[in-house]
């Protein structure tokens, strides 16, 4: 019998294995298997793995992916709030992985406020990447600006360049000494 990527056990095994894993603020990283995927993974500068990212909140056991996301899989644009089962779901995504950040736990706890306030005020997806406004946040804006607003350090995370554009992508949130890899899982 021929698997998909999203049927193949051995990928919902996986998964499975990579969400009990998680913890109170860890990164939830993924690569999408789409052109979209393909082009925001170009923005990276370090490692090209992951095109996007979120904090995990685990609530009455269950973990959750707080994440800003536009397009058609949000066409509302407002920050979402997804089971990391779906977060990671192989349907969309080619792999996943987990990054913990070296905080405190005062620090974690000030992080999941600032993401879950983000998410309540419905904060929409920042189509212009616009790290210079609070209102609208792409996705590692939003876990950029949450961290460094719990630790009160604006240079918790390096900032990529192209040419004057500055930017925080998706690979410097992972690829510091700030942060160390859990795991990471292709798909099959």
């Amino acid at each position: 019998m021929a698997f998909t990527r999203a049927t193949n056990p051995a990928n919902l095994h996986a998964i499975d294995s990579a969400i009990g894993l998680l913890q109170d603020g860890d990164l939830a990283l993924r690569t999408g298997a789409d052109a979209t995927s393909h082009m925001l993974r170009g923005m990276n500068q370090k490692n090209k793995t992951f095109s996007h990212c979120g904090v995990v909140g685990i609530e009455n056991g269950e973990a959750f992916v707080y994440h800003s996301i536009g397009g058609e899989d949000n066409p509302d644009a407002k920050m979402r709030r997804d089971p990391a089962r779906i977060f990671y779901s192989p349907v969309s995504n080619s792999a996943l992985g987990i990054v913990r950040l070296d905080l405190e736990a005062a620090q974690k706890a000030a992080l999941l406020q600032n993401i879950r306030r983000y998410h309540a005020e419905a904060r929409t997806f920042d189509m212009d990447f616009d790290m210079k406004t609070d209102t609208a946040l792409y996705c590692a804006e939003a876990v950029c600006k949450a961290v460094e607003a719990a630790t009160a350090d604006t240079a918790f995370f390096p900032r990529s360049h192209i040419s004057a554009f500055r930017y925080v992508a998706v690979d410097d949130l992972y690829e510091n000494p700030r942060a160390t890899r859990i795991c990471t899982i292709r798909f099959r």
